[in-house]
């Protein structure tokens, strides 16, 4: 099947075609002719299935090909990164039509996303607290919303978010169109379908084919040791075929440091974690999915914003803490029918939680295997070349970067060799050899060793060597002779 059978417009089909996206997954197959007719659809769908492109294209669709200026579709995420996400994908959609997508959420300077209000954009993707925000200083004015989108609506309930999702849907028409999307449909997300929703139809899709999303990834679980663990994954990173890799860590400090270990080493790696501003996390995101830099590090709360399809490794440098949360790292690799590795790192302390997740899953694997980086069959398991090391050769371009950013760097990392003769000599016999300059402590030996040019400059006559110079240490804190 493809977009057109769908009756998906041609402008869109063919901005969709210029990225290689030709063929619905089953998400969009079964939500798109329903929501082209205007039914409420809840939409029960993990995160990697195609549900953007599933609510997007029909809302985008709904409005015309030239909608008029001001907001007339409202999208809401849980998390400035799934915004983001989304509102690029509809940017994508709408590249062959005047639709301006705006995206809004905190973090971020005002001015801009009023500025994008102001001048007209029809659809805004937000997160429900500076969507609030603005729509309380009347500057986003919700009233001629005709379709809304609820995203993740279970990690809305997680974040406590569903409250302000309530006083946004009060703020739109009544007579909206409403399409809710969310992974599990715990009660509460129940009783707000039911209560903002007109008999909506519940529409349940997994990924593109459940039974093969385990087939196409290749877990493996190693018990490493924590000092061992960078070696580890710089060998892992050398693995052929490995494409973008996201790197997940406990807590945003191993984050950091981690990137700056695999930066070093000579790796093109990108961290995401709350301890950076939202533009250098948008920074991070941007360049990991245009591939400037292939290997990104998060902590689980960035984690949802991790929406690339084209990712070959997903790395578990802490355990997670359960099934779910596994579930959840992993599933950033193995997308619409390709080839994934998840690797899992379980220290001495955490065994009994990948017991717990061995059970959960069916795994089959309660003991994971003592790995090293210099053990064969990690070489053997993960595809990686027998003479990969620690670290590549080229200087990493971050490095460059910052190398070049930074006048007099090297003097400032180990000194010139003048500064270290100069700290070598201090102590030595006068019979040593000087090659520094004199400091400013000795203006005798200024004075002794040739002319002055009167510009601040000494030099010598050039008709004799010049005379070796010695410290004298003035008696009873009396100058020295000159």
């Amino acid at each position: 099947m493809t977009f057109s059978e769908l009756n998906i417009d041609a402008d869109m089909v063919q901005a969709l075609a210029s990225h290689g996206i030709t063929e619905p997954f089953p998400i969009q197959q079964q939500t798109i002719p329903l929501a082209l007719s205007g039914q409420d659809i809840i939409g029960q769908a993990k995160t990697g299935t195609g549900k953007t492109f599933g609510f997007g294209l029909p809302l985008i669709q709904r409005l015309g090909e030239t909608p008029a200026p001001g907001v007339q579709a409202l999208v809401v995420a849980p998390t400035r990164e799934l915004a983001i996400q989304v509102a690029e994908d509809l940017e994508l959609a709408t590249s062959g039509r005047p639709t301006t997508v705006a995206s809004i959420y905190g973090g971020k300077s005002y001015d801009g996303q009023i500025e994008q209000i102001k001048a007209g954009a029809q659809i805004i993707v937000g997160t429900p607290g500076r969507l609030l925000d603005l729509a309380g200083q009347h500057i986003l004015d919700l009233s001629h919303v005709r379709e809304m989108v609820l995203d993740e609506a279970d990690r809305m309930l997680d974040l406590g978010f569903l409250p302000d999702v309530e006083k946004l849907f009060s703020l739109t028409s009544a007579t909206r169109h409403t399409m809710l999307f969310s992974a599990t449909m715990p009660a509460p997300i129940v009783a707000l379908a039911r209560r903002f929703m007109t008999r909506p139809i519940h529409i349940r899709a997994s990924e593109p084919d459940e039974g093969l999303t385990q087939a196409n990834i290749n877990h493996v679980v190693y018990r490493a040791h924590a000092l061992d663990k960078d070696e580890v994954i710089a060998r892992i990173l050398q693995a052929e075929g490995r494409g973008k890799t996201v790197i997940f860590t406990r807590t945003k400090r191993a984050a950091a440091k981690l990137v700056e270990e695999l930066s070093d080493r000579g790796f093109n790696a990108a961290a995401v974690h709350g301890d950076l501003s939202q533009e250098q996390r948008e920074r991070a995101m941007t360049s990991f999915r245009a591939g400037k830099r292939d290997v990104l590090i998060a902590t689980d709360v960035a984690a949802r914003g991790i929406d690339v399809i084209d990712v070959t490794h997903v790395i578990n440098h802490t355990i997670p803490e359960d099934e779910k949360a596994y579930l959840h790292r992993v599933g950033r690799t193995g997308r619409a029918g390709r080839q994934g590795t998840a690797v899992t790192f379980v220290d001495w302390d955490d065994l009994h939680k990948w017991a717990l997740i061995n059970r959960a899953l069916d795994f089959g694997q309660p003991e994971p295997t003592e790995t090293y980086s210099s053990s064969p069959h990690l070489y053997s398991d993960l595809n990686i070349p027998t003479d990969a090391k620690g670290r590549l050769k080229p200087t990493p371009p971050m490095k460059q970067e910052r190398q070049a950013s930074e006048p007099g760097s090297s003097s400032r990392r180990g000194g010139s060799a003048d500064s270290r003769n100069r700290r070598r000599t201090r102590g030595a016999s006068d019979s040593a050899p000087q090659t520094s300059a004199p400091d400013a402590a000795a203006p005798a030996e200024k004075a002794a060793a040739g002319t002055h040019d009167g510009q601040g400059h000494q030099h010598h006559d050039g008709n004799s060597a010049p005379r070796r110079r010695r410290r004298r240490r003035p008696s009873g804190g009396a100058p020295a002779a000159q």
